[in-house]
């Protein structure tokens, strides 16, 4: 009689409370779609989680299109952006959002816009 048995690892992730919504720059394909998320591994026999390998988890910031995930402690912008959302009860901070609709096309570090006729384009020469 032949028995065989699976042992295998498995992991459960979970967005990171308090930073559900928050989305950032992953620092290894340089898209923003990177999410703090917390991982929680399990030992598994014939594919059913027994033991957890780990009681607290791990808190990473994780990029879903390359799959590379790096500590939360490592991430010191991640990090602040966390504490601005919770200073601002939960909304998520500006520079993740769209960018507001109506008022001046022009960024505020452009300066004043000129007055008047527009200058003449300057004349090519070839010498």
């Amino acid at each position: 009689m032949c028995v065989i048995f699976t042992c295998g690892e498995q992991e459960f992730t979970s967005e990171l409370e308090g930073a559900e919504g928050l989305r950032c720059q992953c620092r290894n394909c340089g898209n923003w779609s990177a999410s703090a998320i917390k991982r929680h591994p399990w030992f598994t026999f014939c594919f059913i989680p027994v033991i957890p390998l780990s009681i607290h988890g791990y808190e990473d910031v994780a990029c879903p299109i390359c799959n590379f995930a790096q500590p939360l402690a490592h991430r010191g912008d991640v990090i602040q952006q966390m504490r601005m959302m919770q200073q601002n009860g939960g909304a998520v901070p500006l520079q993740n959002q769209a960018p507001p609709t109506g008022g001046p096309t022009q960024p505020a570090w452009a300066g004043p816009q000129p007055t008047g006729a527009p200058k003449p384009a300057p004349q090519m020469q070839y010498g």
